[in-house]
């Protein structure tokens, strides 16, 4: 059978060397996906004297990473903290990092992302990224404003027990989702290093020689298979898997019916491919959490589950409570404030939300929310009793967004989005992506069953399986990817 014909097959199993007919192309470093840990490694690669080729199956760099927020976790003492007044080292950005990403964080390659990360602040500069020595001191997902450094949950309890509070939340000088100005400078320099790119090109199977080394892949350009022949190594960086439903339902079921975080072609075909050279997978449920409720509001008046009651201190990083509420308790959730608290959250940071249900007694609002009778009574009970205290015995919260709540009360359904209407509405109120992926070496080394690196393969970003635990924060996934996909850049570019 001719191979360029049974190239059109939807099975990931690869091709043998010895089968393929010619290569289209050569090169030294083969990477597969041009998003933030394709670029990183593809620099790197060709930094390190590489002949590199990018594979992208869209028609331009991005992906995922260009849609996202754009914040970069970055610590450890960075020109940017230095600038706003913060004092921080790497032993205390691993106390803090290793018990968010926890539990079950991979130390081995956090302490390596803590120690190093003053560096790899100073090489995405030297990309272009720009940071503005500018700080945002209020709760939020993302500010809509242009701040470089903003907290992700540094300063709330508990983890202001276990280390010393030091924002690290490092974003691109972009109001608003940064994503996109981070992957043109990091596109840009993996070009300007010397890499090429081929767009509108899908890595669809690895090629295998007889040895067992990965030696290319063949990919699908408009429907036509082009073979490719990597003499030293094959990276892939192609993403997580959340777009895929069968392997949310084997894997990550908690993600099944809600929300992507993604560019919507994050559907694990490099996991796949590699699982069928006999790569080894880890942590494939784990995932990141986002519940489409406002921090600023979270925070100024409380989050309850759907039997009204409280769960979580309203001020630590968000996706923590979104973790607590959509894995551990009963849903609907919303958020519950007074129109005091509302009027304080200033007019950008309500994302033009508006409260669904507004009256004068929690009685009434518990109808309207289907609660328990009492229910919620009982829980603004007890937190007005303490808040005039400045307390909070249960959950913790900072005295400085305790408050006693009067009527009138408000709910705000976390299910219409963050637009008030817009993306979200109808849904669940919960969107996420995986974490868990390949299993690597710090280098970037895919692993078999036995813990035997397969030659010539390497992953970071989504593919593989990071410095993760059970935790996220926001920012450590485009740091990892960055991070690691450098490191992998360079260790590829030594293969022999």
């Amino acid at each position: 059978m001719d191979s360029r014909s049974s190239v059109e097959r939807s099975s990931v199993e690869p091709f043998a060397l010895r089968d393929v007919p010619a290569f289209d192309h050569e090169c030294d470093v083969l990477v597969a996906g041009f998003g933030c840990a394709g670029a990183a490694a593809a620099s790197e690669a060709a930094r390190a004297g590489a002949d590199v080729l990018v594979l992208e199956r869209a028609s331009g760099a991005g992906g995922s990473s260009a849609q996202s927020g754009g914040e970069l976790y970055l610590g450890g003492g960075t020109a940017i903290q230095k600038a706003c007044g913060f004092d921080d080292d790497p032993d205390t950005m691993f106390a803090y990092l290793e018990a968010a990403l926890g539990p079950h964080a991979d130390t081995g390659k956090l302490r390596l992302y803590c120690d190093g990360s003053v560096e790899h602040f100073e090489w995405l500069r030297e990309c272009g990224v720009p940071f503005n020595p500018t700080f945002y001191d209020k709760p939020t997902w993302m500010p809509l404003s242009d701040e470089g450094l903003m907290w992700l949950g540094e300063n709330s309890w508990p983890y202001n027990t276990l280390a010393r509070p030091v924002p690290r939340g490092h974003r691109p000088a972009a109001s608003g989702f940064g994503g996109g100005i981070l992957m043109e400078r990091l596109a840009a320099a993996a070009l300007a290093a010397g890499a090429a790119a081929h767009t509108d090109t899908l890595a669809t199977n690895l090629v295998l020689a007889d040895d067992g080394r990965v030696a290319g892949a063949v990919a699908r350009k408009y429907g036509k298979a082009v073979f490719y022949r990597a003499r030293t190594a094959v990276i892939l960086t192609t993403g997580g898997f959340v777009d895929n439903e069968e392997m949310l339902a084997d894997h990550a079921p908690v993600l099944l019916g809600h929300g992507k975080v993604s560019d919507g072609l994050d559907d694990g075909s490099g996991i796949r491919m590699a699982a069928a050279v006999g790569a080894a997978t880890r942590r494939m449920g784990v995932v990141e959490i986002a519940l489409t409720a406002l921090p600023a509001m979270v925070c100024r008046g409380m989050l309850v589950d759907g039997l009204g009651r409280r769960f979580v201190n309203e001020d630590v990083y968000p996706g923590h409570w979104s973790v607590h509420a959509v894995r551990h308790q009963p849903g609907p959730y919303w958020t519950i404030i007074d129109e005091e608290g509302f009027e304080d959250v200033p007019e950008p940071d309500r994302w033009g939300l508006r409260p669904r249900y507004v009256t004068e007694t929690l009685a009434e609002l518990e109808a309207s929310l289907g609660m328990p009778p009492g229910s919620l009574e009982t829980t603004v009970e007890t937190y007005n009793r303490h808040a005039e205290r400045g307390e909070d015995p249960y959950f913790h919260k900072d005295p400085k967004w305790l408050r006693p709540l009067k009527p009138p009360f408000a709910a705000i359904d976390p299910r219409a989005g963050f637009f008030g209407g817009g993306a979200g509405q109808g849904g669940s109120g919960v969107a996420g992506f995986t974490l868990g992926g390949l299993r690597t070496t710090a280098d970037g080394e895919v692993l078999n069953g036995s813990g035997v690196p397969v030659p010539g393969l390497f992953a970071a970003g989504r593919a593989a399986s990071g410095m993760h635990g059970e935790g996220y924060v926001s920012g450590t996934s485009l740091g990892d990817g960055t991070f690691f996909g450098r490191r992998a850049g360079r260790a590829a570019a030594r293969t022999s």
